[in-house]
């Protein structure tokens, strides 16, 4: 249902850094770029995540219980996925493991604040 996210960001040399990051893990790249926006995914593929300064110019900020979730295909993914997400700036929001029964996700921050978590039911 959802064809892709946008989140801001007030420095998009660094989070370019954290997303191209994750985006290798997850096995996919960036699909588009242009003056103050890069977007990763897959032509074609799963919904993708997009980086952007604020069209009006406003510093970015963060959204209180916005999340946005990418999902792995296991759970060693997941653990790659939060591994590079703190080696690249991102912050601890919640280590690996399971939420309940059928889930399993790690939770973080990248480097402007945005909440992620990577996860795979069942």
């Amino acid at each position: 249902m959802i064809g892709y996210v946008t989140l801001g960001t007030n420095d998009l040399e660094r989070g370019a850094k954290f997303y191209d990051a994750i985006a290798a893990v997850l096995g996919t790249k960036r699909m588009m770029e242009w003056p103050g926006a890069i977007a990763w995914g897959t032509p074609g593929g799963s919904a993708g995540i997009g980086l952007t300064k604020p069209f009006n110019g406003e510093a970015a900020s963060v959204g209180n219980g916005v999340m946005v979730a990418l999902e792995c295909a296991d759970e060693d993914q997941i653990k790659r996925v939060y591994e590079t997400a703190l080696a690249n700036g991102g912050t601890c929001e919640g280590p690996p493991g399971p939420r309940g029964e059928g889930f399993y996700a790690a939770y973080f921050r990248d480097p402007d604040g945005n909440k992620l978590n990577a996860f795979k039911m069942g």
